[in-house]
This record gives C-alpha cells, structure tokens and sequence, in this order.
C-alpha cells in the first residue's frame, strides 16, 4: 500500500471506544444495549442482528462494530459482517485487510470460513465486504446469501450485519427480512423526524423485527451519550 493509501486509511481507522475505555459511560450504554437485545429475545432466539440508520453519517457503523465488541466481551462468538457492499468501512475500523470478503463468498470464490478473519478482540471475527460489486442488491438477495448467513450460524452464537442507510438503497430492507432482528440508529440533532418515521415504515414493510433504536451524538453535560428505546 502506498503512503497515502496508509495515511488515508488511519484517517478513516475508528476508535473502538468499547475496547479502548472499557469502563467509559459510553462502553457502558454499549453494555446496556446488549442486556436490551437479550431480553428482546426471551421468545426467539435473536442470532443475526441488522444494524442500520435512515440516512449515512448516523453512526451505524459505529454502533455495529462497538455492539459486536460487547457481545464479544460478554463471551459469545461474534461474526461482524460488512455488508454495506457500496461503502464499505468495517475494514478501516479493525485495521484488515479487504482483498477477501463477503462479495467473494456470494460469489462462490471462497468459503465462509477462508473469508472470515480474526480481529484483537477476543471472541471476534471480521467478514469484511471484499471487492465492491456492481449488483449490491442483488447479491444480497439471492439465494446464496440465505445459505451464508445460515452456515455462519453454525460457526458463530451471534452475526451483526453492518447495512446502507434505509433510505438511501434497498439494501437493509432486503436482508432485515433474512435477519431475527433489526435495530436503528438515529442521530441526535442530525435525523429528522419524518426520516425516522420513513425508514421504519419501510423496514417493517420488509417483515423487519425491529427491536429498537439507539440514539446517538445526543450531549449529556460534557459527554455523548448512547442509549437504546424499545419501539
């Protein structure tokens, strides 16, 4: 890679704040999110959890990757996949490489488990998304992609799929209705109203269980703060 390929992607790398200040407030909410979707699935079990926002900037990937750090944490095998196959990010947040990802697997160039790699938190894996392909919507709603998200149940107790904004594609429409549950980030002072309402019509239109919103950027004193509402 060239150096300003390296300095770009340092740039875009995130703060995993969860693995970083463990015991920060906002690790905490990250914490009190996990218990909320654990009680979420008392009646079903909630194994493949889509995590989406109505526009881009929300915080979704954010959100994504900090859930799947604590449910690691917590001691269950966690699958976080980058299936924003038009911007894809979870590759600059963990540091990895994304020459091998998801669009590899629906392509059948490589299995699951070669694509799969591990990351510095313990109990974590990484399916990034792999070379963006043409036909993102496609690829996710075929066949193949059921049959992917059923084999890394088998590997894994818990899959995260980090998904495109609901309104901006039908990207998270399509696979909230492969997944057991949904949950949307809204960001404070950024996310209208009326765009919260949109996305959550459309997700529900697409048979999504959603099991609630995380708001996020909202100032509590000197801090941020997230905190998850049930619908």
């Amino acid at each position: 890679m060239s150096r300003k390929g390296k300095q770009t992607q340092a740039r875009q790398r995130r703060n995993l704040i969860t693995e970083s200040w463990k015991n920060s407030p906002i690790s905490e909410q990250y914490r009190t999110i996990r218990t909320n979707i654990e009680f979420s699935s008392i009646d079903r079990d909630i194994r493949t959890i889509l995590v989406t926002s109505a526009g881009p900037g929300e915080g979704k990937s954010t959100t994504a990757a900090n859930l799947a750090v604590v449910m690691a944490q917590n001691g269950n095998s966690v699958l976080l996949v980058d299936a924003d196959l038009r911007k894809p990010t979870a590759h600059y947040t963990f540091g990895t490489s994304n020459m091998t990802g998801l669009t590899n697997v629906l392509t059948k160039q490589v299995g699951l488990e070669e694509a799969v790699q591990s990351t510095k938190t313990e109990n974590l894996s990484l399916l990034t998304c792999g070379p963006i392909p043409p036909n993102p919507a496609e690829l996710l709603n075929s066949r193949r992609m059921g049959l992917v998200l059923e084999r890394a149940q088998e590997l894994f107790d818990t899959i995260i799929l980090d998904t495109p904004p609901v309104m901006a594609v039908a990207d998270a429409q399509i696979l909230a209705s492969k997944c057991d549950g949904t949950v949307l980030v809204v960001s404070s002072g950024k996310t209208e109203r009326e765009e919260v309402k949109k996305a959550k019509e459309q997700l529900l239109n697409a048979k999504a269980n959603i099991l609630g919103a995380v708001l996020n950027n909202k100032k509590i004193e000197s801090g941020s703060y997230y905190y998850y509402s049930n619908n």
